[in-house]
């Protein structure tokens, strides 16, 4: 059962507080999503193994100049922030919806099982485990078309055409295609992301909350326990990331398609996009932990000050 050091300790991290704070949850979600959509792009097409060929005829003028004189290693990152932006509104939809559930989840389920008597490390790691694996499954039809759309040599113009062609090409199942290697992907980031996120909560020296500076010093923690638990998630699962994207690309199973990836680059693919994956999961993650404990935090802040408004 949970000690009452364990249920104190994470009253006072914050995860207690989720029930009352969805909103804030989505609404970091939300923002993270779109700052971070160039950089899911550029890892995206550098996972996939997607051929960027930068020519000025594809770019507006103000870009064209530009584009000629990109070198080619840097090519994937000026593919990723030009437009046009394919499939943007569906990718952000589908990410923030995605994020705020497990994180929601994560520490909502967290705040249940520990009321319940459960230990601390089982309510830590069983509510991602779960929410996680139900978000995958869910959102894995826009996962795929989003991810076919990032291709500069495709011409499906928007994310219902890409889902149309999936599904014309491989049936329904085949919109689920990749789902196996996408919850061996995203499961371990989230649940590790998330373990990171609280032990980080657990360690840190508390807030002193008669110091002048405590709302500096409670992002300052925040800051640092979501960058931890980004750069975790991430590394750990780049290389999913990379066989999930050939299951998409090839339409191959999991084991043909990680043969095909070890005969084309040898065990080197393990490590395809690690650079860019680095980035465009880690910042989201990190971005999304810190959004959320910062509108948690202004929220309170609020509601102190009308408190003490409404006591004169």
């Amino acid at each position: 059962p949970a000690t009452t050091h364990q249920k104190t300790n994470h009253a006072m991290t914050g995860g207690s507080t989720a029930k009352e704070y969805p909103a804030q949850y989505f609404s970091a979600s939300t923002i993270a999503a779109v700052l971070n959509y160039p950089l899911w792009r550029a890892s995206a097409v550098g996972q996939s193994g997607f051929r960027v060929v930068l020519q000025s005829a594809n770019y507006p003028p103000v870009l064209a100049h530009v584009a000629s004189a990109v070198p080619q290693s840097l090519a994937p990152y000026f593919h990723a922030f030009s437009p046009p932006y394919k499939g943007l509104a569906a990718t952000v939809m589908g990410m923030s919806w995605a994020r705020a559930a497990i994180f929601y989840g994560s520490d909502r389920g967290k705040e249940i099982l520990l009321s319940m008597g459960f230990a601390n490390t089982t309510a830590t790691v069983l509510p991602p485990l779960v929410v996680s694996t139900a978000v995958q499954c869910v959102n894995m039809p826009l996962v795929r078309a989003t991810i076919l759309l990032q291709n500069p040599e495709s011409n499906v113009p928007n994310i219902r055409e890409s889902l149309r062609q999936i599904y014309n090409s491989h049936g329904i199942s085949g919109l689920w295609h990749g789902t196996s290697a996408g919850i061996l992907k995203t499961v371990p980031k989230y649940c590790t992301a998330i373990f990171v996120k609280d032990y980080f909560e657990r360690v840190l020296p508390p807030v002193d909350p008669e110091s002048e500076h405590k709302d500096r010093d409670k992002l300052v923690h925040s800051a640092i326990k979501s960058s931890a638990a980004g750069v975790a998630g991430a590394a750990l699962t780049n290389p999913l990331d990379v066989i999930r994207n050939e299951m998409f690309k090839t339409n191959l199973g999991l084991v043909d398609a990680i043969r095909s990836l070890h005969n084309e680059l040898g065990w080197n693919f393990l490590v395809r996009g690690m650079s860019k994956n680095l980035i465009a999961v880690s910042i989201p993650v990190a971005s999304t932990i810190f959004f959320t404990d910062a509108f948690i935090q202004f929220t309170k802040s609020r509601k102190e000050d009308d408190g003490r408004s409404r006591s004169y």
